[in-house]
């Protein structure tokens, strides 16, 4: 029975085999197979490099290689397990390796390793004795038994090493791991004349190696030309915003930028319709964004006070104003201050926590709506929490309120309790560690008065102390600790210094009598005060206040 065209077609498209992967390997360093431009880097860990060459060992499977087989030039890397590879010959077509990069990785790179670095990932040995695989931190003589996986590269190296082995036993073993690694044959599954749009769509449904294929990597294959590079333009846009700090946002957000830039919002639905788009066009989104993400980080760094990336509470905040300002790149005073309002509305209102595909587009139009002229607001429904917030949610780097209270000390350029010295801010706001914040009444203290670590450790208990101050403070009691500085500083002193810390003196004289819920909630009173005048709203709920009104360089709620 003869097959029909199509499936004869297929069948000329797709091809299996099985390879020996010392073979596979050579391949690879010779440059017959490489790495397209668009894979990812090797992300395995020590543990999964071991589990890899055990299997290898003990003969199970470690399943397929996926090539596609073209004369289609790509950009490609230049190296493979920090392993320079070869030129591969312009006559002849390339293997792309689509799949199974991190196990011919692994392959090349512990067998083929050159001593250098010795904590090396790749310095990987075999112990005769007990069979197994592990990492060294050394390149010193080895005991007979202990046996350096590259060795198996050089069979004449590897029998002269283990000659002195005078144990059958071990000797066997021996064998058996240079055999095993000899014979080992890795299925390998090769497309051949196919297009890049036709391989694409492949790529994406790998998932074979256990690690998963983020909605980056799969749209970087999907949208790869040899005109436009999804990785390199993503890495262009981060370096770009690097001087300043705010390089390190994950690159979904920038597909989300793009998404946005392409015409579309900030939904996975409008990422995934970037595979659809010319590269020409991706290309313009991109010089858009790059230039667009430049005047939020501006906005960001002078009107909100955020230093660094690390210190927004919500990274899709900053999407949504590069898009602001690829759209409008020069707003005027009043609409600046209706983006601060946005800002810390959306923060303190905890919106973008939840954010759907539904809310994404609605923010997307409301966005392009103020940006044009069509409305002097930005519409955001949010429902603003109580004050209780500031003595409830736990304070912690990753949170959206703990990171509120760290801008809003921004506005009043803190000041050390204990000494006066003004506080590193920046420093604070890196949130690589929180050595910057410390709990007003100690943890310690109130440990001992029975109050519970998820009582006191709450942005309503929190103030910004150097390191030394901290430690002269311990767990004094604060009627201990704050009449120190009264007797030597005065009280006028100590106000000013709370002040910058947003510690009114209706929390001071309840701190001076050791009375900790009277403390919180006053103190909590105050933030939510502050909170609610920067959100542009007022404690009876969202009743908005103009724009112009807001001067969060000198907010004080009690006025």
């Amino acid at each position: 029975m003869r097959q029909r065209p199509e499936k004869q077609a297929a069948a000329k498209r797709l091809s299996s085999t099985a390879e020996r992967i010392e073979q596979l390997a050579n391949r690879v360093l010779v440059g017959d197979i490489i790495l397209p431009e668009f894979q990812r880097p090797f992300v395995w860990k020590r543990k999964q490099i071991l589990e890899l060459l055990d299997s290898i060992y003990r003969n199970y499977p470690i399943g397929s290689a996926l090539l596609w087989e073209s004369s289609q030039e790509l950009a490609s890397k230049r190296s493979i397990a920090d392993l320079e590879v070869g030129e591969r010959s312009q006559n002849y077509p390339v293997n792309y390796l689509l799949d199974g990069q991190q196990r011919l990785s692994t392959i090349c790179g512990c067998l083929h390793w050159e001593p250098g670095d010795p904590k090396s990932i790749w310095n990987v040995i075999f112990d005769l004795r007990n069979e197994k695989f592990s990492h060294i931190d050394h390149i010193d003589e080895l005991p007979a038994h202990q046996i350096p996986i590259r060795r198996l590269s050089d069979p004449a190296e590897y029998f002269r090493k283990i000659s002195v082995i005078d144990d059958s036993a071990l000797r066997s073993v021996a064998d058996l791991l240079f055999n095993r690694f000899k014979d080992y044959q890795l299925p390998l599954v090769t497309l051949g004349d196919m297009s890049i749009n036709d391989v694409a769509p492949v790529f994406e449904r790998i998932n074979s190696t256990g690690t998963r294929l983020t909605i980056y990597d799969l749209m970087r294959a999907a949208t790869w030309s040899p005109e436009f590079d999804l990785g390199k333009t993503i890495e262009s846009i981060k370096t770009s915003l690097e001087e300043k700090r705010f390089h390190s946002f994950e690159n979904k957000t920038f597909l989300r930028c793009l998404g946005a830039a392409s015409g579309s919002d900030f939904s996975s639905g409008s990422i995934d319709s970037l595979r659809h788009l010319e590269p020409d066009t991706l290309h313009t989104c991109a010089e858009q964004i790059k230039s667009a993400a430049q005047l939020a980080v501006d906005f960001l760094s002078t009107e909100v006070g955020a230093p660094r990336a690390e210190a927004l509470p919500y990274a899709n905040q900053f999407a949504v104003l590069v898009e602001l300002f690829r759209v409008l790149s020069n707003p005027d005073a009043s609409q600046r201050a209706e983006l601060k309002r946005w800002f810390w509305l959306t923060t303190l209102s905890g919106y973008f926590s939840g954010w759907d595909s539904g809310q994404m587009a609605t923010d997307a139009k409301a966005i392009r709506d103020f940006a044009t002229g069509s409305s002097a607001s930005i519409d955001v429904t949010a429902s603003v929490p109580t004050a209780s917030l500031w003595a409830a949610k736990p304070f912690r780097a990753n949170s959206a309120i703990s990171k509120m209270i760290a801008l809003m000390f921004t506005t009043k350029n803190p000041l050390d309790i204990v000494t006066g010295q003004r506080i590193d801010i920046d420093k604070s706001l890196a949130w690589s560690n929180d050595k910057e914040f410390h709990h007003f009444f100690p943890q310690a203290y109130l440990s001992k008065n029975g109050v519970k670590a998820s009582r006191s450790n709450v942005p309503g208990n929190i103030i910004l102390l150097t390191s030394k101050s901290n430690i002269a403070i311990s767990a004094s009691a604060p009627s201990d600790y704050l009449n120190k500085i009264i007797e030597s500083d005065g009280r006028e002193a100590l106000v000013e210094r709370l002040g910058s810390n947003l510690v009114p003196e209706a929390a001071l004289d309840a701190a001076l009598n050791d009375d900790y819920d009277s403390f919180l909630s006053a103190r909590a009173i105050y933030l939510h005060a502050i909170a609610e005048r920067l959100s542009g709203v007022n404690s009876e709920g969202l009743i908005e206040v103009s724009p112009e009104e807001i001067d969060d360089s000198d907010v004080d709620p009690t006025e």
